[in-house]
């Protein structure tokens, strides 16, 4: 009998022991499989990474303009999924019927339940339309479907790219820029770059001017003090004039101070430049529609030190490419996936 109770005791461990191991050993194997497997996506860690950024950047360009952007093109009707139906949501201004589209971009769980919005302001023109606010969730935000366009249509419409959408690559050989788009602000701008990205190729688009920080400006842009506005000018500058493209002299939009990473119209367009510093001294002279994410503006930094050549415009002082750099454009889907 004792002999019989040790045996049942040894083998009562040793079934406990051999559990423990076994558990242990699907638990590593688990680890091991989930990490080798697991789908790798960088634009979902990009995103997620830049969030932050993404409404800080925004909140500034609303406040230095000192009023909310929310613009939209006029005689223009987005089509798409009605998300609020206008014959029961009505406004006195279509700025009021951006802001309700934005309303549902305001949380923190991914894509806006509202992209678009379609408004009636012409009290002549749309009649018992007038005052109708339609929002819409587009398949496919940076291709969003026109109903009609042209001076015989009564509706204004817009974009709104929430945290994580409206970001495009800027593709040189030198690396990707990833832009995020700002339509609100500058919507007739952000029309424009749109066509652009359905091309891709860009023949014509490229880099032809870069001007380093010197010793004016520190690493995160900030001018130091008592030392001279430029030349260098801190910027790379180019053209977005895309051959067989017609393009349109760009209206003056919202005109916020040149921040590093702003990316911003010289003139009406289409020749632009990147900032890689901030500009209080250029006193909001120039449209901006978008900005530089902040992990590639070392992209920006890189082109800016590219071999130039000395060139005076206008009597003024400017370092260009001996090689211009040429630009494309990559359609980046947004992945907001944890």
């Amino acid at each position: 009998m004792g002999r019989r109770q040790i045996d049942s005791d040894a083998s009562r461990w040793i079934v406990v022991i051999l559990l423990i191991v076994g558990l242990l050993a699907c638990t590593f194997s688990y680890f091991v499989i989930s990490i080798v497997l697991k789908p790798t996506n960088s634009n979902s860690v990009y995103y997620s990474n830049n969030l932050a950024f993404e409404e800080r950047n925004g909140g500034d360009l609303e406040r230095e303009n000192g009023e909310k952007c929310c613009k939209g093109i006029k005689n223009l009707e987005l089509w798409g999924s009605a998300v609020k139906w206008g014959t029961e949501h009505k406004f006195n201004s279509s700025e009021e019927c951006c802001e309700s589209c934005k309303s549902m971009c305001s949380g923190n769980d991914g894509p806006c339940l509202c992209d678009s919005w379609v408004f009636c302001g012409d009290t002549l023109a749309c009649g018992s339309h007038f005052g109708e606010c339609w929002l819409k969730k587009q398949k496919d935000s940076l291709a969003p479907q026109r109903q009609d366009a042209g001076s015989n249509v009564m509706w204004t419409s817009g974009l709104i790219f929430g945290k994580g959408e409206g970001i495009i690559g800027l593709e040189t050989e030198h690396g990707t820029l990833h832009i995020k788009l700002r339509p609100d602000c500058a919507p007739y701008s952000v029309d424009y770059i749109l066509e652009l990205v359905e091309l891709r190729h860009c023949a014509g688009c490229q880099f032809y001017r870069a001007e380093g920080r010197g010793d004016s400006w520190d690493l995160k842009g900030n001018h130091i003090k008592d030392m001279s506005f430029g030349p260098p000018y801190a910027l790379i500058q180019g053209t977005l004039g895309a051959a067989g493209v017609s393009f349109n002299n760009i209206p003056s939009e919202v005109c916020p101070t040149i921040r590093r990473g702003s990316i911003a119209w010289v003139g009406s367009g289409p020749e632009f430049f990147i900032s890689l510093a901030n500009h209080v001294e250029w006193n909001k002279a120039y449209t901006v529609f978008g900005y530089v994410l902040p992990e590639d503006m070392e992209i920006a930094e890189k082109i800016a030190q590219l071999p130039t050549k000395p060139d005076v415009w206008k009597n003024i002082n400017v370092s260009v490419l001996e090689n211009p750099v040429h630009i494309s454009f990559r359609r980046i889907k947004p992945n907001l996936e944890s």
